[in-house]
């Protein structure tokens, strides 16, 4: 119970900072900038949905359905933008944009006039929806591929072309899986801060940092961030009533293409791919080497171990609570002996992940705050107690689900006849347990780290004097334009997150 008090905590903080409202600093907000933190927010919602959509459902219709050249890897090497920071891709897009970079300059030789892409919600949409479009593609890809080919086969008896079976078949098969898709990729747009901060696109997230560094009112930025996070919680519960209804899609598994098109639309597909690859990942990657290169030896000192070493320390001690708590949970779940009231507590305690970062920050300072208060201490404020805790509470749910999963497949029988050849729980612990979920063990370490170390606006608000980040550097020398100096803790960053995800492949999450 304690343990999922804690948990709650931060979201029991906002709730109570309606106790006290600052009527002035409301009022400057409702006639300033208000209306317009709404409207942003709500076009960029629309926005990445649409873009996702369109990007992440197509990338998996071609994997899974269409045969082309390089099929197979481009399935897998689809998922590498999970590694690119959003805020790292907006600074590059930046530099290459922004007057005088070399997207500018091409347009000068043309003739053509100067785009100026921070203007309106077309800039950061598109990098929102070039990050996160994997969320959709994952959970498409895996809904297409398994469907039955026997229906594939009908409808195309039926007169039925590729593009009627994609309509009428496949897509409404596939649906509950991408409306998750595409709630994960909304509730990461709510979190964000980097890009919108960058491209200067004022949203609710901003406001919220504006109020608290601002204004100065703890409480304002609380109240604000309860908006946020109750446009989050409608898209978690979105998704969730999607993925609770029943699902159409069969246990069969597509091994082959049921769709060999001609070469010329072969070609078509093959450049479509490598287009995205390209925008998201390789041109990015290859700007960032060439900006790296040109101030390494300016850039680089010992303060960089520093930095590494706080990221990597951060991430690993977060991996360790976050693992600890959600096998703790599954466990007590897995027992069924907890009353209902504790299991639907333990419910809401696992939707951290519907708050963004930002939310989180605002309800944990307020809560370290009041322990202050109460135990007449400061210890809570410039600890590493509120970020650990931010992060575990964000990310609980990324640790929860690879656990449960394995938790599904032991079998009572299995418990049972340990127990009938004497073990007790110790042994059960470490001879049954722990191998049976080592998989799912190493996969939620690996994905809370990947989130951990890109994590930049509950770090950004919470992390001790002295504990900055690779996250955290990238930000502060990309809001100042300084993009060649970026690009160094930008590749370290990308360079982690490849790693992971190059874990994940080996544990065959990603197949």
């Amino acid at each position: 119970m304690t343990l999922v008090f804690l948990l709650l905590l931060p979201t029991l903080n906002l709730l109570f900072s309606w106790n006290s409202v600052d009527t002035d600093i409301w009022q400057h907000f409702v006639k300033t900038i208000l209306s317009e933190l709404v409207i942003n927010t709500t076009l960029l919602l629309l926005g990445v949905g649409i873009g996702t959509f369109l990007l992440g459902v197509s990338l998996a219709w071609l994997v899974v359905m269409i045969e082309f050249p390089g099929r197979k890897l481009f399935s897998w090497l689809l998922l590498l933008p999970f590694a690119m920071p959003a805020y790292v891709l907006a600074f590059v897009v930046l530099g290459a944009f922004d007057y005088g970079g070399a997207f500018q300059q091409f347009t000068q030789v043309l003739g053509l006039p100067y785009m100026d892409i921070r203007e309106g919600v077309l800039g950061p949409a598109l990098i929102l929806t070039l990050v996160f479009y994997p969320y959709v593609y994952l959970l498409a890809r895996t809904a297409f591929a398994n469907q039955s080919i026997t229906m594939i086969e009908s409808a195309r008896s039926l007169g039925y072309s590729s593009w009627g079976v994609f309509w009428k078949v496949s897509l409404p098969l596939a649906r509950p899986a991408i409306v998750a898709g595409i709630s994960l990729a909304l509730m990461e747009t709510l979190a964000d801060f980097g890009t919108v901060a960058l491209f200067n696109y004022n949203t609710l997230t901003l406001a919220i940092y504006s109020a608290w560094e601002d204004f100065r009112s703890l409480a304002t930025a609380a109240q604000l961030a309860t908006i946020l996070m109750l446009i989050a919680l409608l898209t978690f519960s979105v998704e969730k009533l999607s993925r609770g209804r029943r699902g159409y899609v069969q246990t069969s598994r597509l091994d082959t293409p049921p769709f060999n098109p001609s070469k010329r639309y072969k070609i078509l597909a093959f450049g479509f791919v490598l287009l995205v690859l390209l925008a998201v990942l390789l041109l990015p990657t290859m700007q960032l080497s060439v900006w790296a290169y040109s101030v390494i030896t300016e850039e680089w000192d010992e303060r960089y171990w520093q930095w590494f070493g706080n990221t990597l320390l951060l991430s690993v001690i977060a991996v360790l609570i976050t693992i600890v708590v959600a096998l703790l949970l599954n466990s007590l779940e897995f027992s069924r002996r907890l009353p209902k009231p504790l299991m639907s507590l333990m419910g809401v305690a696992r939707m951290g992940y519907a708050l963004p970062g930002v939310v989180l920050a605002m309800g944990i300072l307020g809560a370290m705050a009041w322990l202050n208060q109460w135990l007449s201490t400061q210890w809570f404020i410039g600890g590493l107690f509120g970020l650990l805790l931010a992060y575990s509470v964000r990310f609980l749910a990324v640790a929860y689900g690879p656990i449960q999963s394995r938790f599904q497949t032991i079998k009572p029988s299995i418990i049972e006849a340990a127990r009938g050849l004497g073990a007790g729980p110790k042994r059960l612990v470490w001879e049954i347990y722990l191998p049976l979920l080592k998989a799912g063990l190493m996969t939620a370490a690996v994905l809370v780290f990947l989130d951990v170390s890109k994590e930049l606006p509950a770090t950004y608000i919470l992390r001790p004097f002295g504990w900055d980040t690779l996250a955290i550097r990238i930000f502060e020398l990309s809001a100042e334009a300084l993009y060649e100096r970026a690009a160094v803790p930008s590749l370290l960053l990308l360079f982690m997150g490849v790693v992971g995800l190059l874990i994940l492949r080996r544990l065959n999450l990603f197949k």
